[in-house]
Order: structure tokens, then C-alpha cells, then sequence
């Protein structure tokens, strides 16, 4: 059956974010004298939040709320500068979101990035495509795999069936993201984690290629 929501997680997912993320905390770990790390160990960093990127970023005797604060301080300013120095859509996602648009298929992001960058870097890579709405992380509100995001894209959308929305991301976060929300889950194999992290929360569907998608939701 057709769906009318797609519900898209957004770093790993629609865009490859990983250089930047990476650059951005590196450099705010360098001004604190503290070591840096592989633009391969923030694949497995990211996922929940700036917070807690920023925890498994840092020394494990460092790990406190003074230098997270210390962190989110240096990494903020320069991440608004330079988040689209080398960031990019993933190959087919483009086309993927306007053949779903031209559908009418409503499109949302639900992302634990934080929802000024979430809002900004939507606008910067895909002006054309009209989101009918993008939650990041906000003030107030547990991150993904906590459900509340989706609920509330659910309700902005106007969506009381959830059989009528999937929810597509890259991570094991994603999955029980899903899982929690009560949505069928399709896991990503182009993103930051591997497939065998997907398969083991027993998403409906594992896809390779942006496109696959389109079978999916337009049935």
C-alpha cells in the first residue's frame, strides 16, 4: 500500500555530513589540547546528538559537563561557518525526494542534529525540494531513539494512520526510532554504519540504492 509520509533521518541518510562533523570537531578538540580522531571514528560518534558526540569524542577521563560545554562553545560557531565545506547529497537522493514530491508524497526530516543546523543545511542543499516539515534537536525535547519527534511531524502532517508514514535512516538509532514510534522502518546501507547494525533491529526493509525507495512507498 502507497504511503503519504516519508519520515527521513538526515546526516547519513539524505546528506553525507561525516567530513564536516568531523573537521568541526577536531578542530574545537585541538583548541582544548585534547587529541583528535579518524573522520572514520566519528561514523560511529554521530547518531545521537552534538552532546553526546562530543562525549565520545573526548578523553575518557575528560568526559564531564565543563569541557562538553567547552565543546558545544567552540564547535558551534565554527560548524555555521563551514558545514557545507565538503558536505554533499548521497548519489539518487535528489532525484529519489522530487519523483516521491511529484507523487504527493508529504516528506519530513527528523534529526538529531541540532534543529537551527537541521533547518539551514536543508535549505542549502535541497531549495527545491518543498519538506513539509524539519525537526532537529530542540531545547526541551529527548533525541532520537526517543519518539517524540515523530509524533510530532505525525501530527504537523496531519498523519492519524501510521501505516500511512515510513521512517528511513541509516543507524541502529534510526531503527529503534522506528521501532518506538510505531512506524515501519527502512534502513539505509550508504550511511555511516554498516548493515549488519541495521539488520540486527529487524528493519521491514534494507535498501542500497536511494531509488528502491520509490518502490516502497508509492507501492
Amino acid at each position: 500500500m502507497a504511503k503519504k509520509l516519508v519520515i527521513f533521518d538526515l546526516d547519513g541518510t539524505l546528506l553525507n555530513t561525516i567530513t564536516d562533523l568531523a573537521v568541526a570537531t577536531n578542530q574545537a578538540l585541538e583548541q582544548l589540547g585534547f587529541p583528535t580522531h579518524s573522520e572514520d571514528a566519528y561514523k560511529i560518534f554521530v547518531g545521537n546528538g552534538i552532546d553526546i558526540l562530543f562525549e565520545r569524542a573526548l578523553p575518557e577521563t575528560e568526559r564531564n559537563s565543563e569541557n562538553i560545554l567547552k565543546m558545544r562553545a567552540l564547535f558551534l560557531p565554527y560548524y555555521q561557518i563551514h558545514n557545507s565545506d565538503f558536505t554533499a547529497p548521497y548519489f539518487g537522493i535528489l532525484n529519489t525526494l522530487q519523483t516521491l514530491k511529484q507523487n504527493g508524497i508529504k516528506l519530513a526530516v527528523a534529526t538529531n542534529k541540532y534543529h537551527e543546523a537541521a533547518i539551514e543545511v536543508i535549505d542549502n542543499y535541497f531549495p527545491e525540494i518543498e519538506f513539509d516539515v524539519v525537526f532537529g534537536h530542540r531545547e526541551g525535547y529527548l533525541p532520537k531513539p526517543d519518539p517524540a519527534i515523530v509524533f510530532d511531524i505525525l501530527e504537523f502532517c496531519k498523519i492519524n494512520d501510521k501505516s500511512d508514514a515510513i521512517y528511513v535512516g541509516d543507524t541502529s538509532v534510526d531503527m529503534q526510532t522506528a521501532k518506538n514510534a510505531g512506524l515501519e522502518a527502512v534502513g539505509v546501507t550508504w550511511g555511516f554504519r554498516s548493515e549488519k547494525e541495521l539488520r540486527a533491529y529487524h528493519p521491514e526493509y534494507i535498501i542500497h540504492k536511494a531509488e528502491e525507495l520509490l518502490d516502497i512507498v508509492l507501492g
